[in-house]
């Protein structure tokens, strides 16, 4: 492809991206597809000679964009936002067109510099003092697999240069709760931790990791044998958007000299509201926290910031040092990639770049305000509706709801409550997840969407409810 082709086709590959934007409501918000249909559509063996590209441009509308679920479509409600700023999308085509690589910092400055500076204000946006150190990951999941990395490294003084986690004396535990994402259980497994040594403390009635459970377990284990090594709270725990008490855990934390890991990667991105940071008091007091910029703000997927209180703790445990690397600037600059677990990274500082300098922060704050403000709406519709409730405290935006009609007996609640969602969700018009809290069902309608509005909330809140009655006679 030559510079002029590619210019007269990214001209209309970025006309497609827009007209999809423009028409994003006519699509219903999850495809009709059943398993293996894409694949049918698709030559089982690969082209040996070269496509017009006219043709691959086709199959965008007749292949792909029938079906995908519209993930910026204003009645998207699943899972959590993450959000494709126009702004955030040009900023990664950049990065993709510049195809450079910070393996180091002499292999592309800006890459490593633009990083600094554009999570530095990331941090003061969330009001972080300057003691914290961050560097962009591609997800939560890396970011909390670095985190117990470190907390490993840090109570065995560093057996990664011995013999490792097997050598050790007495097994290593950690401390999360059901709250957490999953992504906690998965980074202690590949840590070396074992499912056996992590501890799933309980819950209060707000879904909130219960400070006296946290300290009552870290005690037995010491007299067991065991030794603590990492506490993981959850400031938007997945299914319900709890919020565990970070500055009762902190201080426990601190008095056993465990690692405190602080996952916020969704509502982190709130804490740019200064009238929120109470959400997480004590953040101060712990030793890591992750905030996906991709959930939420705004800055298209992947972009996850990781920031830490010891930098020279993260470098010693995630350096790399290879020699066709070394440059004489070393001394006098950082090299990324010594701050996780990839050797190489893309330039993703460029989209949170674009999409702070093309919103501003008041622009983020005005759009997280609204979507919270929708989430009370729809939570003051369904609190009013016999037969509905919410069953869990709506802090951001997130909305959990159930059912329970009369005539479906309390045994079948919960068939119910994920038979109606999933008729939500074939139906095209909204989407939604079914998630299971204090085991029971329950649907949580994730608001944040960056078209959605006023009607999108009456038009969910008129689906679920039409969905609901029409599968009531099935259960009764």
């Amino acid at each position: 492809m030559t510079p002029e082709e590619f210019r007269r086709r990214g001209h209309e590959i970025i006309d497609w991206l827009a007209d999809y934007h423009a028409k994003m409501s006519d699509y219903p918000v999850q495809p009709a597809t059943q398993p293996g249909d894409v694949k049918a559509m698709l030559p089982a063996s690969p082209p040996v000679e070269a496509e017009e590209f006219d043709e691959i441009i086709a199959d965008l509308d007749s292949v792909v964009l029938p079906n995908i679920s519209h993930w910026q479509h204003p009645r998207f409600f699943g899972y959590f936002p993450s959000n494709s700023l126009g702004s955030g999308i040009l900023g990664d085509l950049v990065s993709s067109g510049l195809g450079v690589l910070g393996l180091s910092w002499q292999s592309s400055p800006a890459v490593t510099e633009i990083e600094e500076v554009t999570v530095d204000w990331f941090r003061q946006m969330v009001g972080l003092s300057s003691a914290w150190f961050g560097v962009i990951n591609d997800t939560a999941s890396t970011s909390t697999l670095v985190a117990l990395l470190c907390a490993r490294e840090k109570t065995t003084s560093f057996s990664l240069v011995r013999r490792g986690l097997q050598a050790e004396s007495k097994p290593l535990t950690i401390y999360t709760s059901a709250s957490a994402h999953s992504s906690v259980e998965k980074a202690a497994l590949l840590a070396g931790f074992g499912r056996e040594n992590v501890r799933m403390i309980d819950i209060d009635d707000s879904f909130a990791m219960r400070p006296e459970a946290l300290e009552d377990a870290i005690v037995a284990d010491l007299r067991s044998g065991f030794t603590p090594c990492a506490i993981v709270a959850a400031v938007g725990g997945t299914a319900t958007v709890s919020i565990d008490p970070v500055s009762e855990i902190a201080a426990i934390a601190r008095r056993h000299g465990l690692w405190l890991h602080i996952d916020a990667a969704m509502a982190g991105n709130a804490m740019i509201l200064p009238e929120l940071r109470w959400m997480w008091e004590g953040v101060e007091d712990a030793d890591s926290v992750v905030i996906n910029a991709h959930k939420w703000l705004g800055v298209p997927f992947d972009c996850s910031l990781y920031f830490v209180r010891d930098e020279p703790h993260l470098l010693r445990v995630m350096s790399a040092d290879p020699s066709f690397l070394q440059s004489q600037a070393d001394e006098k600059v950082r090299n990324l990639r010594n701050t996780g677990i990839p050797l190489g990274r893309r330039f993703r500082a460029l989209k949170l770049w674009f999409a702070i300098r093309e919103q501003g922060v008041s622009g983020l704050q005005a759009r997280l305000r609204r979507d919270m403000s929708l989430a009370q709406d729809l939570r003051s519709k369904v609190e009013a509706t016999p037969g509905w409730e919410v069953v869990a405290p709506v802090v951001l935006q997130t909305v959990c709801i159930v059912n329970r009609p009369k005539s479906v007996p309390s045994h079948r609640l919960d068939d119910f409550t994920r038979a109606w969602a999933h008729a939500v969700n074939a139906s095209g018009q909204a989407y939604v997840t079914p998630a299971a809290a204090a085991g029971h069902w329950m649907v949580r309608v994730s608001i944040g969407t960056i078209s959605t509005d006023a009607s999108d909330i009456e038009a969910v809140w008129h689906t679920i409810q039409e969905a609901a009655a029409a599968i009531v006679p099935k259960f009764s």
